[in-house]
């Protein structure tokens, strides 16, 4: 257990996370939702790792995290405009866009159709983090239908010795998860609703609700 709280004494801890992910371990961090559970998103050994550590199989694939902005075309393809101006508006926070992943990019992450789901957290921590690692497979730090942790004991409560190295950065907010919205049809749409309303991102994109047709009828 690392502590993060303090940004002019957490290197120590960054360098062994990083350190932890390079090896193909798993680290538990902090993020501006719940604790995550994160590895190597292309050491398709660790992501098998993550995904056993929380009893989940490949038909579940994480999400990736990722530093900044500029990342997401080096992950995905055919990124339409509006998807862009979704993530320069909700970046970094509670949003998550899932995109046609890069063809060429030698990662597994289970069974993604070849779609990535990429969101970039609002947490210093994991930012800075990031920033070192690169992309990062994350899922929440618990066991499949355990609850989310959002304190550091709590994932070491679930996960134990599975995970490599843990970040304490105190509690996490908890509360919504992150919105996703699918950008690798015709139209926008969102398929979980959470931390970003329907109403905002309507003030950036046309996005289509949970239950709406084109139209913008109830389907």
């Amino acid at each position: 257990m690392h502590d993060v709280t303090d940004e002019n004494s957490w290197g120590p801890a960054i360098d062994e996370a990083v350190n932890t992910i390079s090896r193909g371990g798993l680290v538990v961090l902090p993020t501006d939702t719940v604790y995550g559970i994160g590895a190597d998103a292309f050491d398709a050994d660790a992501v098998a790792a993550l995904l056993a550590a929380k009893g989940r199989g490949r038909q579940m694939p994480p999400p990736v995290l990722v530093p900044d902005t500029r990342t997401l075309d080096g992950l995905a393809v055919d990124v339409p405009a509006s998807a862009r101006a979704l993530v320069e508006a909700f970046w970094p926070g509670g949003f998550t866009i899932i995109l046609r992943s890069q063809p060429s990019l030698q990662w597994d992450l289970g069974e993604t159709h070849g779609t990535v789901a990429l969101r970039m957290p609002d947490h210093p921590a994991a930012l800075a983090l990031l920033r070192r690692t690169g992309p990062l497979a994350v899922s929440s730090a618990n066991r499949t239908g355990g609850p989310a942790a959002t304190e550091a004991a709590e994932a070491v409560d679930q996960l134990g010795d599975a995970v490599g190295c843990y970040l304490d950065g105190g509690t996490a907010p908890g509360g919504v998860a992150s919105t996703i919205v699918d950008a690798t049809g015709p139209e926008l749409r969102v398929v979980r609703q959470g931390a970003v309303t329907l109403a905002a991102l309507r003030e950036i994109a046309p996005v289509l609700g949970l239950d709406e047709t084109c139209e913008g009828n109830p389907g």
